[in-house]
């Protein structure tokens, strides 16, 4: 039960949760017993938890609605550059608390929720997390829309309302098994439903060219409803929207084909075009050409265009009236981001758009459209770059493949002028790969289509430009940037860490929310034994928590004295947690070896989802499982080491363990990783790290000192050698006693002593076809872990370099990328005007410009 708060926490905690005034929390008491009578329609005799969950939620968007009516109305009136981040993924997790904490009401709600006789951290864990994204490339969209919020951009998010998000994942007799997520089983009270504003997507069909121009006909029409989510800033009285698209088929769907008067099963036909958003695809990195995923794509971008025309045409300095009619201030006025290829076919299709609907030339149609759009490229590993079968998309979209061979074309003219005889390059740049399959590349299609291409952190931004699209780089340089992600200090401090949060507060006041940068100022209390004493204070009480949440869950005895050593992520080869598996095994045996040695104690977390169909992955997870197994079963071993494989890891998931983390693992094999963004959350919640110069590892080992991060392994171009000369994963077997023995465990059985060889899939892959050369970096891992059980024994010191990474993790606020995607790409300003609360009158805050005078005529 959560307890009323002494003046003195009252003191501490005003500024950064929100102040608890008598009449707010009188007001939400009100609203809650409101909802819960006439919205809910229970009375607290019957009402469950979840019931008190959703009174609360609707109390709490109560005071969102009036700001978001407000920022909208504003938007209109003022016509500012709109921003539009297109992206198939929005990982938001869970919305209550993060709304309270932006509104500035969590304490007033912390007080009415206690008041009434409840338990507000039990009413949050009702929620379901918006699992509507795999990894980090949704995580970030999610990220970036808080972000913009809070900046005050004009900005919009676009995507699609899954009806199932990312898979639930439990963990039986060792091995992953995939439930649905019905996120949506108890409705959503975020999401408002737009109706009126349905659209409707054509697929199939066929091209037809005429004197009037070009028509595509004979398609089949799939209408898409809109259901808006307010995003709300922090305490700036903006609130956004996210649009996410919902498939539905029009009423006269199929009827029509079925004169025979099989009327049942036309109606029950109609699933098939509502299966465009059913399911979200729960792949990472990984590309998979089915059809449905090519039509979700397309779905998402022909919606979004249309509304975002609706939006360009109607908007004009606050006047209903005027339409705007000329399309050459569309670039002024609107930016598009594509979060990576996924909405790609958003190129095509504002000129399908611009040249068969609007009638603008083709050369001034793709003038514009090279203005409005960005691109973010995510990975550089091969298989999750996305190359589309020329015939599939031929057949789904006629007209697209037309003009994306007439792009080509035209791209192709440019390079050949360019490069009279080099035959080779044309075939490398073409949009359209004619080895074998013939597909288009997409990734060319955004490089060609769009005015800035970037990557998402400074290693593989150069990776991008200097490798992966050397031949772009080389004709248009000033095209590639880098922009290297960030997270939002909201969700990944105040709300996951409200003791650092205000700890930090009360050093160096609370600016530093919106402003992450001045947290270097906690530089100077370094060597402050108070504060060292209380930030390992906050840790030791994050782990506490944590690890009764794991003993209630896992029935294992955590020992609180011991490291909690994190790695948690999407399960992949490349992230290596093989590796860190071969590292336990290593401690097993050591500690087995002899028994009466010091031995630092670590409790070792190892999360995350692998993709169903990924049989490696699945097999990674098997054998943590197993060693878990054995591991903690062993009397020898006691409370030295533990390990816990983290089932069902989740954004709401993440907030619980980020906070209680001694050791971050961030090991990807060097210049795999494009970014990473849990790297930064561990910094920020004062985890130290232990990983390979790759991603934002290198960034982080720039702001904070490379001697204040664990870094080993090869770097980049070390791999380059590497792969040059042949790697040869025997000679590292056959050199390393303890990696020897490690994987003669893993071979005869050691740890599935029920079926002996049950990892050969594993051995097999680390000794034929290891990409990612876990053996070449096992040595220098295993050193390198040592260095960090060194420091452990220390805890001031240990508490002293945390101190020095939280002081230097300001550059990785998703605010700061933000502001750079709008001054470099986006061509906007952000804005600190506060937009008068709903409660004021609206001229308060609005300079005089000529919109008011027009409005009021």
């Amino acid at each position: 039960m959560a307890r009323p708060l002494t003046d003195q926490e009252k003191r501490k905690q005003i500024s950064i949760r929100g102040i608890v005034g008598v009449e707010n929390v009188a007001e939400l008491k009100k609203g809650f017993n409101r909802h819960l009578h006439f919205t809910l329609v229970k009375d607290r005799n019957v009402a469950t938890t979840r019931d008190y969950y959703f009174a609360l939620a609707h109390t709490v968007r109560d005071h969102l609605v009036g700001r978001w009516i407000r920022t909208q109305q504003y938007y209109y009136e003022k016509d500012p550059k709109r921003t539009y981040y297109l992206s198939l993924e929005f990982y938001m997790g869970r919305t209550l608390q993060n709304t309270m904490i932006n509104l500035g009401l969590q304490n007033a709600c912390d007080e009415a929720i206690y008041q009434l006789g409840l338990d507000i951290e039990e009413l949050e864990e009702v929620e379901e997390d918006a699992g509507l994204g795999n990894g980090g490339l949704g995580r970030l969209a999610a990220c970036f829309l808080d972000s913009m919020a809070t900046l005050g951009l004009a900005a919009y998010g676009y995507g699609i309302r899954y009806e199932y998000g990312i898979f639930n994942q439990k963990i039986r007799d060792g091995w992953q098994v995939e439930e649905a997520d019905d996120w949506l089983r108890h409705g959503n009270p975020w999401e408002k439903a737009r109706p009126e504003f349905m659209l409707p997507v054509h697929f199939y069909g066929r091209v037809e060219h005429s004197n009037a121009g070009v028509k595509w006909v004979d398609t089949q029409v799939v209408l898409a409803m809109p259901f808006d989510t307010p995003v709300p800033g922090y305490m700036n009285n903006t609130v956004n929207t996210m649009r996410l698209w919902s498939a539905r088929a029009p009423n006269d769907f199929n009827l029509r084909d079925f004169n025979v008067g099989d009327y049942i099963q036309a109606v029950l036909d109609r699933n098939l075009a509502e299966n465009i958003s059913r399911v979200l695809y729960p792949n990472d990195n990984f590309f998979e050409g089915k059809e449905l995923r090519l039509k979700q794509e397309y779905f998402v971008v022909a919606a979004s265009l249309q509304d975002i025309i609706r939006r360009f045409k109607a908007s004009r300095f606050g006047s209903r009236d005027t339409i705007r009619t000329a399309f050459d201030t569309f670039p002024d006025k609107v930016a598009i981001q594509l979060n990576d290829t996924h909405p790609a076919l958003g190129i095509p299709e504002l000129m399908r758009i611009f040249v068969d609907i609007e009638k603008l030339p083709w050369n001034k149609a793709w003038e514009i459209t090279k203005k409005t759009f960005a691109y973010t490229n995510h990975t550089v590993l091969p298989e999750a770059l996305e190359r589309w079968p020329v015939d599939l998309m031929e057949n789904l979209l006629p007209r697209h493949m037309q003009i994306i061979y007439e792009i080509n074309q035209r791209h192709l003219n440019r390079i050949s002028a360019l490069f009279p005889e080099d035959v080779d390059r044309l075939r490398r740049m073409s949009l359209i790969e004619e080895e074998g399959v013939k597909r288009i590349n997409m990734a060319h299609l955004c490089i060609v289509g769009s005015h800035a291409v970037n990557g998402v952190a400074k290693i593989h931004s150069d990776i991008v430009k200097n490798q992966v699209f050397k031949d772009f780089s080389e004709i248009e340089p000033e095209k590639f940037q880098n922009k290297t992600n960030g997270i939002t200090p909201r969700r990944w401090l105040l709300l996951c860490n409200p003791g650092l949060a205000e700890l930090i507060a009360e050093k160096i006041g609370e600016e530093y929310v919106k402003d992450l940068s001045q947290l270097v100022k906690l530089k100077k209390f370094v060597n402050d034994d108070v504060f060292i004493r209380d930030v390992s204070k906050v840790k030791e009480e994050n782990k506490r928590k944590f690890a009764q949440y794991l003993e209630d869950e896992y029935k294992v005895k955590i020992n609180l004295s011991s490291m909690f050593d994190v790695h948690v992520k999407r399960i992949h080869e490349y992230k290596r947690q093989l590796l860190n598996c071969l590292h336990v095994i290593t401690m097993y045996n050591r500690i087995k070896r002899d028994p009466t040695k010091t031995f630092v104690p670590r409790t070792v977390i190892i999360g995350g989802k692998a993709a169903p169909g990924y049989h490696m992955a699945k097999m990674i997870i098997r054998l943590i499982t197993a060693v878990g197994e054995v591991v903690n079963n062993d009397p020898v071993v006691g409370s030295k080491l533990k390990v816990i494989f983290l089932e069902n890891y989740r954004v709401s998931l993440a907030e619980k363990v980020i906070p209680a983390t001694d050791l971050s693992q961030q090991i990807s094999t060097a210049g795999t990783e494009a970014s990473g963004t849990g790297n930064m959350k561990f910094m920020l919640n004062g985890a130290l790290t232990i990983g390979t110069m790759d991603g934002a590892n290198v960034e982080m080992a720039e702001e904070a000192g490379e001697d204040n991060l664990f870094i080993f392994g090869m770097r980049v171009e070390d791999v380059e050698k590497l792969d040059k000369r042949g790697y040869n994963a025997q000679e590292y077997y056959d050199k390393l006693p303890e990696l020897k023995q490690t994987i003669d465990q893993i071979k005869s059985g050691f740890f599935s002593p029920k079926q002996p060889d049950l990892f050969k899939d594993v051995v097999n892959m680390l000794f034929q076809h290891d990409r990612f050369k876990v053996f070449a970096d096992y040595e220098a891992y295993v050193k390198c872990q040592e260095r960090v059980s060194q420091l452990y024994l220390k805890p001031k010191e240990w508490t002293k370099t945390v101190i020095k990474n939280i002081a230097a993790s300001g550059k990785f606020s998703s605010d700061r990328t933000i502001k750079e995607y709008a001054k470099d790409i986006w061509n906007v300003e952000p804005s600190d005007l506060k937009i008068p609360p709903p409660n004021e009158p609206r001229d308060v805050a609005e300079e005089p410009v000529e919109t008011t005078k027009s409005k009021k005529q």
